[in-house]
């Protein structure tokens, strides 16, 4: 009997970078649930790989004198390392650098052209390097910035091919909205909001300013812009359009696209659109996630990155805690949609609380109990209790429910499913007494039950975990006697499995528990040690990464011009978020004139409460405008950063309404 098929899929990464933790999540994530189809019986596709085009690696790889073919071989190795490190099972990887995905990319080019949804024109606007992504006067955010990474955006004016995004917009639309293709749904009705009421425009499909891309074959002074060419992956990878591969018809359309919310306008409307255009398939299912993100200095949590050098290596915290510790706490921590705090504290609180007192504990006590009381070999003769059918009810009722979350990519619930078995087990333990049982030879058969009845839960919940931490259970099998044929999946509903007669072998501890203070003050030593390299190695490379252009200044002005603008010292007294948008906040000023209420783009990087009594430079005389049909009289002051919009605060000692000149 075939198996059937499943085909799953991270982004292709952009290596512009050495990978970090933040890197993880995805990757981590689609192993994860490509195992645990494969454990079901799937024929498992998982694919993931690098989208190696654009112009910031081709002026990475000019400042570093290589090609940038070879600065991509490079940092693709550092991947590819980091993936086989953190046990990451993937069947197939693509490079966009791949001949034979070249080789699609111009069909699928030419065949969006010669159907008429590709068009010759002129593009003449604004450009996010960084994004590699092309916006709208309508999409920049409050600041005129790029709405994804609030770094400057340039002029861009070159004759360019463009694709015809309104014909798919009303089907787009109902894929959003009516189907279950995107998850969270939360994000449908943004995406809708922000790209489809206002009008789906035209997207610019190729570039003539760098040469480093897939040629038009019919044009051969444009290369294909980077996003028709990273997308067409998940395709060619199966062989579309080329002879590398030919399972196509077997796993098309995908299961499930996963990608960081920072890409998701692209896989949920760029994407669909150019699948329909060439009548094919759409993907089931796009899961979306959010990032993993640091508290600065200043307490609101930002995005990991390499300019901020808060970066965490991975490397170094799988020697310390083993990667499979790694992969269960970023896996636990992340709801699906969401963004996950990482701190250290949290990471070795998550691994002490669930790993070591909670799974690897059971494991031990049930295991050093069976060898001290009966010489590591159960006897066959059993007594059971009332207790014991619930128990089992409990632990029989795991399976069912972690595999909805695995089928809904809810990987954060089905984690803490198992770990409420795990959590019974324990308390089961707690009920049972064993050590009381134990001393009495009439009651050792009933205490023969209670332990194979742990042996059986650690069996079941082990082999649930199998999938997200694939490289520790196989120790846990070993010493609670269970062979491979025991952890299959099928055998995850039944409780017995295991001989009547079972045989444990005491091992070595699994989570050894972690000083928590000793351990914090060796992280924070490396990491402040990574920061303080990272500052004075920081390259003229690493700074247009994170300024995106050379510093350009604005015409010329007089002091007449100037004077003109009212910058004036307000402080806030009420903050909130503005309905049905992630990016801006409501304030309300004391601004020393009766007060007023500014609206400001800025809620991906403050929570309403951290500016609650801050003061800060407000424009008190712009003209009033509406931002998502709130009134805005005025705008705060902030400074673009690598990372994004800070707000410039002021010394609280300024009373408000002070003029600032």
């Amino acid at each position: 009997m075939s198996k059937k098929p499943f085909y799953i899929t991270t982004p292709i990464y952009y290596p512009s970078g050495d990978p970090h933790i933040g890197h993880c999540y995805t990757t981590v994530a689609c192993d994860s649930i490509a195992r645990y189809k494969r454990m079901q019986g799937y024929d498992v596709m998982f694919l993931t790989g690098t989208d190696e085009h654009g112009l910031k690696i081709e002026q990475k790889a000019a400042e570093q004198g290589v090609t940038p073919k070879e600065y991509v071989d490079v940092i693709v190795d550092k991947f590819k390392n980091l993936w086989k490190y953190m046990n990451i099972s993937y069947d197939r990887y693509i490079r966009t650098t791949d001949d034979y995905h070249v080789e699609a990319v111009q069909k699928i080019f030419k065949a969006l052209y010669d159907k008429g949804y590709i068009y010759k024109g002129e593009y003449s606007g604004k450009y996010c390097t960084p994004c590699e992504s092309f916006w709208t006067d309508s999409q920049l955010d409050e600041n005129g910035c790029c709405p994804e990474c609030h770094r400057p955006v340039k002029f861009a004016k070159e004759e360019a091919y463009f694709f015809k995004m309104s014909p798919f917009a009303e089907r787009i639309e109902k894929l959003l909205l009516e189907t279950d293709y995107l998850r969270p749904k939360t994000r449908a009705v943004e995406l809708v909001n922000n790209f489809i009421k206002p009008g789906l425009e035209d997207l610019c499909v190729s570039r003539t300013s760098f040469t480093w891309g897939v040629p038009v074959t019919f044009d051969e002074k444009h290369v294909v812009y980077v996003w028709i060419d990273a997308l067409s992956n998940y395709i060619t990878a199966l062989g579309y359009e080329n002879s590398a591969h030919s399972d196509f018809e077997k796993y098309w359309p995908a299961d499930v696209h996963m990608v960081a919310k920072d890409i998701m306008r692209f896989h949920a409307i760029i994407w669909p659109a150019m699948l329909m255009a060439l009548d094919l398939p759409l993907p089931k299912h796009l899961a979306v996630h959010g990032y993993i993100t640091m508290q600065s200095k200043g307490g609101e949590n930002v995005k990991m990155s390499k300019s901020l050098g808060n970066v965490v290596d991975p490397f170094i915290l799988g020697e310390r805690y083993g990667c499979d510790s790694i992969r269960y706490h970023i896996l636990r921590e992340m709801a699906l949609g969401a963004d996950s705090l990482f701190s250290n504290e949290i990471m070795i609180n998550r691994i002490n609380s669930d790993l070591a007192n909670g799974f690897g504990n059971l494991v031990s006590r049930t295991v050093a109990m069976a060898d001290k009381y009966f010489g590591g070999t159960l006897p066959s003769e059993r007594e059971s209790a009332d207790i014991d059918e619930e128990f089992k009810s409990v632990i029989l009722g795991l399976r069912p429910a972690v595999d909805g979350f695995v089928d809904e990519t809810k990987i954060k619930q089905a984690l803490e499913t198992i770990f409420e078995g795990v959590s019974r087990a324990n308390k089961y333990i707690d009920e049972t007494e064993p050590w009381k049982l134990g001393k009495d030879e009439a009651m050792k058969p009933r205490l023969a039950s209670v332990l194979y009845n742990l042996l059986e839960a650690i069996r079941i919940t082990s082999a649930l975990l199998a999938p997200f931490m694939p490289t520790i259970l196989p120790k846990v099998w070993e010493q609670i006697g269970a062979s491979a044929a025991d952890v299959e999946y099928d055998k995850l509903d039944k409780f017995g499995v295991l001989p009547e007669n079972v045989t444990v072998h005491k091992g070595e501890i699994l989570f050894p528990r972690i000083d928590v203070d000793k351990e914090i003050d060796e992280l924070n030593a490396i990491l402040t040690k990574n920061m303080a390299e990272a500052k004075a190695k920081l390259s003229s490379e690493e700074k247009g990464e994170a300024t995106a252009e050379p510093i350009t200044l604005a015409p010329e002005i007089i002091i007449d011009d100037f004077a003109k603008v009212e910058i004036r010292v307000a402080k806030v007294i009420a903050c909130e978020k503005v309905k049905k948008s992630d990016k801006l906040l409501c304030l309300q000023l004391d601004d020393g004139m009766g007060g007023r209420q500014v609206v400001s783009g800025i809620a991906q990087y403050y929570e309403p409460e951290d500016l609650i009594g801050k003061k800060l430079q407000l424009i008190a005389n712009l003209k009033p405008v509406k931002l998502r049909g709130v009134d805005s009289n005025g705008m705060i002051c902030a400074a673009d950063t690598p990372d994004g919009v800070k707000v410039i605060f002021v010394d609280d000692s300024i009373p408000v309404g002070s003029k600032i000149r």
